[in-house]
Parts: C-alpha cells; structure tokens; sequence
C-alpha cells in the first residue's frame, strides 16, 4: 500500500501553519519531505515531526533542543535517550516557566497598586478641581 503524502498546501491546512513556516522548519533540519521536482510531500513521519516541533515550540524549547530530540528518536521504537532527554528538557522549562510566572504575579500586583494609587490621586484631583470650580 503506497504511503499517502500530503502536500506543503495540505500540511499548512491541517496544521495551520504556513509555507514559510514549513521551509523554515525543512532549512533548520527538523522536517525533510520527499521532493518530486520543485514538489514538496510529506509522509506521516514529517507530520508526526511537524507535530513534535509544534509542541515543543508551544512550551518554549529551542529549535536546536527540539531538532537533537528529533535526532534522538530510535526506529527500535525504544526511545529511551530521546525520553530521557525530553524528560530533563521539560523539567527545565517547568521551573523557567514557574519562576516567569512567579515575576508576572509581582509585577501584576506592583502594576495594581500603581493604578489604584493613580485612581486614588485622580479622585483627588477631579474633586479639588470640581470644588474649586463652585
């Protein structure tokens, strides 16, 4: 049974990304779709790479952590390297993302108080002027 490919037209379809997108990502080492003349298709291992790449790029890996994990993957079907090392990847982009998180939450609070402080002032500020004004 022959592989069904879809085309760069089909791939930006079904994962709503765009062509520039998919050269970029072909350019970098991370997808390699067969070519047919000036054609580019993709087998189903391109679209489970694709779907890899998506991923880590939505939780903040590298272009360059993402293509050594690809590289990592084992045709075995075994994974245990690429496991492991996606493991360590994801435990150091947890606490990255925790501790922006947490600067957020400082900044939020300090930026409420702010606006309270100048919500206060302004009340001030506007009932002087409409007192002075009677």
């Amino acid at each position: 049974m022959p592989e069904h490919y879809l085309t760069i037209r089909q791939m930006c379809d079904a994962y709503d990304v765009t062509p520039r997108t998919l050269r970029f990502y072909e350019a970098k080492e991370l997808l390699s779709p067969v070519r047919q003349g000036t054609r580019r298709l993709y087998t189903r291992r391109e679209r489970a790479r694709l779907k890899l790449v998506l991923r880590g790029k939505r939780f903040g890996f590298s272009l360059e952590d993402i293509r050594q994990l690809l590289d990592l993957y084992d045709t075995s079907g075994q994974n245990l390297a690429q496991i492991q090392r996606a493991h360590e990847l994801a435990k150091e982009r947890l606490g990255d993302m925790i501790r922006q998180r947490d600067e957020l939450t400082v900044a939020i609070d300090d930026l409420r108080q702010q606006m309270d402080w100048g919500s206060e002032v302004i009340a001030s500020l506007t009932s002087t002027s409409t007192s002075a004004a009677e």
